[in-house]
């Protein structure tokens, strides 16, 4: 059986960045809700893969996905990646990026989405081949980009 705390350490984790090795861990606003119709832990290999309708909550984004799997270390659980798998739509302001896979890497402090990325706000779009966000840097990278500003720009 999972340990309650264990559930709760996973949630608080959740969509956290780390900009890099020692530099202090930016906070989240609010608590973080992850939902899924199921949840498997592996404590032997030190993941939690949350199924069938995933929704992660903060007051600030939403993240949906058919799967997401955290990726944790032994000592201390931190987590190390985060693979949001089918259907994947992130909603953050009037901001929105589609995929069919985003995966978070701790260490980098990067978010990369493949799978038909396509980031909307308002009525400008941007696609492309892969989607890298540099979270630390507030920069992302694109590639085989494509894109559509229709109201003055990008905000």
């Amino acid at each position: 059986m999972l340990k309650r705390s264990f559930i709760i350490s996973i949630a608080l984790l959740i969509l956290t960045a780390v900009t890099a090795p020692g530099a202090p861990k930016p906070r989240v606003k609010g608590p973080i809700t992850v939902t899924s119709e199921t949840l498997t832990a592996d404590n032997r290999a030190h993941t939690a893969l949350f199924e069938k309708n995933v929704v992660a909550k903060t007051p600030e984004m939403t993240l949906y996905a058919d799967s997401m799997i955290v990726f944790y270390t032994e000592k201390g659980g931190d987590v190390t990646r985060i693979e949001a798998t089918g259907n994947v739509r992130l909603y953050k302001d009037s901001r929105v990026i589609t995929a069919q896979k985003a995966t978070y890497f701790a260490d980098r402090g990067e978010v990369i989405f493949t799978g038909e990325p396509r980031a909307v706000d308002g009525e400008n779009v941007v696609t492309g081949s892969v989607m890298m966000y540099f979270i630390g840097q507030d920069r992302s990278y694109v590639e085989n980009s494509r894109v559509i500003l229709k109201n003055g720009g990008a905000h």
